[in-house]
């Protein structure tokens, strides 16, 4: 049964894809899934998305993890990298900023467009089309470069303390700058001035 094998392999507040499923067709899943829904055994976000009903510690109806939704969705296929967070979020990760973004931005070979927005549960959601196809193997530079294309305008350091960050940040992803040099032709100039004032400019050279 369905239910066994959800009940078996997520957990609540997961996101489950129909896709995901194991079952004859997608028609029967479909008509699998709308008899749990109708149940109350499982929710549904919208059509071909579900999760598992649970109340929160504080009596409340819990909601799905948005943050798992964006992983499994946008970040990794098939338990390989597809995408990686980007914008504000990700300077804010990494202490360039303290500032919290309003929406999540995310960079994704699932993306068909060049930019285009996606409400889920009422948090929003921008999906930007990478440079080239994301892989495990160049997933650090083409976040980095995006970092370098946004630092001025984000970071809330300057100076030194821009560029003792910019290196344990560099360190910390164990960023390859033979994988960034490759990729460096398909962003504006203004990721070279960047690099540049954030003391970098060597490791590329």
């Amino acid at each position: 049964m369905i239910y066994d094998f959800i009940i078996d392999n997520y957990q609540y507040g997961e996101p489950i894809f129909l896709n995901e499923l194991p079952g004859k067709s997608k028609d029967y899943l479909r008509q699998e899934m709308k008899k749990l829904v109708d149940d109350g055994k499982l929710e549904r976000l919208y059509n071909g998305v579900y999760f598992l009903p649970y109340v929160t510690i504080l009596g409340t109806k819990g909601k799905m993890s948005v943050d798992r939704y964006i992983e499994k969705k946008y970040l990794v296929k098939d338990g390989n990298t597809s995408g990686y967070v980007t914008g504000l979020q990700l300077a804010n990760q990494y202490g360039f900023t303290t500032q919290n973004p309003a929406y999540y931005e995310v960079c994704s070979n699932e993306a068909s467009t060049k930019q285009r927005k996606q409400v889920i549960d009422g948090n929003t959601i921008v999906v930007y089309k990478p440079v080239a196809s994301i892989t495990d193997e160049n997933k650090f530079a083409l976040q980095f470069l995006d970092l370098m294309s946004m630092i001025d305008k984000y970071s809330e350091i300057s100076g030194l303390e821009l560029a003792d960050k910019l290196k344990k940040y560099v360190n910390l992803v164990g960023l390859d700058f033979s994988v960034v040099k490759k990729y460096l032709p398909f962003y504006p100039d203004r990721v070279y001035r960047n690099i540049y004032e954030g003391g970098l400019m060597g490791e590329l050279v």
